[in-house]
């Protein structure tokens, strides 16, 4: 089923306003206001915005160390979570979690998470929680092609084949796990043909086209709603900036990188709309500077928030 145009204007605003969060995200690190690692979602935004257009509110997601997309698509509130990754006690998490643990349980974020592939596990127990309490609510964990290589992803899969838990699997895969280059840590081109091991659907899913993010999205989605189990849904990708920001991305061929760059989802995502009568080069200026505007003022909340008491240090770490 193709998106709407409601979706795609939407599935749009979404990606723009994880493009300006990122953005501004790494020129507060740079600025060295930012604590801790940075790991942006730049490029990759139609992956997010096209796999939360397929769900519901009442849907579970969990996520990696590149999480901030996610959060954002799945109706993550851009104030708390720059107070977040600035570490203040107005924060998503309390200041807390940091970048790469932002969680929001009201909205079915499950958390970003720092360690590859840990998200996995966390997403295909939602699914079992799903399962277990009746309705047709859907899991959904995205990790990235190396993660593939870890036994939790194949441990977590194995399980939701056995059992056909109601959750997406989706590999966003930007070719490289950290400096090394998918070629050089699996001898399969297709992340998907792993699937086949498990007895479940492979899909694979241009992830820089939103509209065929969502598409397949939303096939594996409604299988999963159906009662049918799982699907492995590997979505094709590059990121902008390198495994963290500060990483001179030293090992990218800069011409792979320049044709990368011209496939970006945000001028393909303007290009479908101008040609389509949808939207104008001035309307998406003005959309863009909308976003802009409260993104800043996300981070200037950030900035000005309070640093959390050393009282709350063990609050909502321990429980008795």
């Amino acid at each position: 089923m193709s998106m709407s145009t409601e979706q795609l204007l939407e599935a749009f605003r979404c990606m723009v306003k994880i493009r300006e969060f990122e953005k501004r995200a790494h020129e507060l690190f740079l600025q060295g206001e930012l604590p801790g690692f940075l790991h942006l979602y730049l490029g990759e935004e139609a992956i997010a915005a096209g796999v939360m257009a397929a769900l519901r509110p009442d849907d579970w997601v969990s996520s990696s160390h590149r999480g901030h997309g996610h959060v954002i698509a799945k109706g993550g509130d851009v104030r708390g979570m720059m107070a977040e990754i600035y570490g203040r006690s107005t924060g998503s998490c309390k200041g807390k979690g940091g970048s790469m643990h932002i969680a929001d349980l009201d909205l079915g974020i499950l958390g970003a998470n720092g360690i590859v592939g840990g998200g996995i596990p966390i997403g295909t127990g939602a699914a079992l929680a799903c399962q277990y309490r009746g309705g047709d609510s859907v899991a959904v964990s995205f990790f990235g092609d190396a993660a593939s290589n870890r036994g939790t992803f194949h441990e977590a899969v194995n399980l939701a084949a056995v059992w056909d838990l109601p959750i997406v699997f989706v590999c966003e895969n930007n070719l490289y796990g950290v400096s090394t280059c998918q070629r050089d840590h699996m001898r399969i081109t297709d992340v998907a043909d792993r699937a086949a091991s498990y007895g479940i659907p492979g899909m694979i899913a241009d992830g820089n086209d939103v509209e065929a993010v969502y598409e397949a999205a939303l096939e594996a989605v409604e299988r999963a709603r159906r009662g049918d189990g799982p699907t492995l849904l590997e979505c094709k990708t590059w990121r902008h900036q390198g495994h963290f920001v500060g990483d001179p991305c030293a090992y990218r061929d800069p011409l792979e990188h320049e044709e990368w760059l011209a496939k970006d989802p945000i001028l393909r995502g303007t290009r479908v709309l101008i040609e389509r009568g949808l939207a104008t080069e001035e309307s998406i200026a003005e959309l863009t500077a909308e976003i802009k505007a409260a993104i800043d003022e996300a981070a200037e909340f950030g900035r000005t928030s309070p640093w959390p008491e050393a009282s709350e240090l063990l609050t909502d770490v321990y429980s008795a």
